[in-house]
């Protein structure tokens, strides 16, 4: 008797060892398992990139995120670091004590830089290092707007480093202003390639941005979201509801699309008075969102905690 309970005991400390060993897997893998999880089933991500901040440092950026009451950024290539250090920009090419202190700000604000770019990344040796920062920042999507050639090498990495690249769209004439163009582009590719959908540069180069998100179904991993006052390339961002761009239906077809990326403020006009309007932004995206959680339509219950977070 005394034997079997000895076996039993040995059995039922090893069931126990089982777990604790998965446990000890180094930090970095179970962090990029994470965020990945969080990627790919958190629901929208409503966040602000710092292009919109652009005449400020990063770290006032960083700052003026958090006034806003968000938690997501897109951080753009060399944006000064701080008022201290304004000779010290923020890319790829960062040495490590700068990255520490973006990481310590962020952690300080309680703020996660979850997209990176617009980057180029002609060559392998250049996307591989924008893939090494971007893992190093926590980066899940890079926006993109890389040679056309360069985008089957660019989806290789992609996937080696698990990170999606979304491929972002100017006005005409540059290559990507229409998503027939950005579709060419990803034809063949995984799923990690696609588009990041900027609804006010399509309306700049005289698209319809809903019609442009349509043909786009299912490939739509970023947005910089926009409204206009007007079409055409010398129209200004407004408050969303307020413009041409019907941003309520634009909302209402990512959420058909099961969009659950960074979707990012971009607000380019009254560049160093733009947090009143902001804010408005913010509160139309509530209440839109709101009101689309009362409509009924059906969404995962990752989304449904998201839109209750950005309330």
């Amino acid at each position: 008797m005394k034997s079997a309970m000895l076996v039993l005991l040995c059995l039922a400390a090893a069931v126990l060892c089982v777990p604790a060993m998965a446990a000890d897997e180094p930090a970095t893998q179970s962090q990029g398992r994470a965020a990945q999880q969080g990627r790919r089933g958190g629901g929208w991500k409503l966040g602000v990139q710092a292009w919109t901040f652009h005449k400020y440092t990063l770290f006032e950026a960083i700052d003026k995120t958090k006034e806003l009451r968000l938690k997501y950024m897109e951080c753009f290539p060399r944006q000064p670091l701080s008022p201290e250090q304004k000779d010290v920009t923020f890319n790829e090419s960062s040495p490590p004590e700068v990255l520490d202190k973006v990481k310590a700000r962020l952690k300080e604000a309680g703020i996660e830089v979850i997209s990176f770019g617009v980057v180029k990344m002609g060559t392998e040796e250049e996307a591989r290092k924008v893939f090494e920062f971007a893992r190093k920042m926590g980066v899940t999507t890079l926006t993109a707007e890389p040679p056309q050639d360069a985008i089957k090498m660019i989806d290789k990495l992609a996937n080696e480093y698990e990170i999606d690249v979304a491929i972002h769209n100017h006005p005409k004439p540059s290559h990507y202003w229409s998503p027939d163009t950005v579709l060419d582009a990803i034809k063949g590719c995984s799923k990690r390639m696609g588009a990041c959908a900027d609804t006010g540069h399509w309306t700049r180069s005289g698209l319809d941005p809903l019609e442009c998100l349509k043909k786009l179904d299912g490939r739509v991993l970023a947005c910089h979201f926009k409204d206009l006052n007007e079409k055409g390339p010398k129209a200004h961002d407004v408050v969303w509801g307020t413009g041409v761009n019907n941003a309520q239906a634009l909302l209402q077809e990512l959420r058909r699309q099961k969009f659950d990326g960074p979707l990012m403020i971009e607000y380019e006009h009254n560049w160093e008075n733009s947090m009143p309007d902001i804010k408005q932004c913010i509160e139309f995206f509530r209440k839109t969102v709101r009101e689309m959680r009362g409509s009924g339509q059906p969404r995962s219950e990752g989304k449904k905690k998201e839109a209750e977070k950005q309330e």
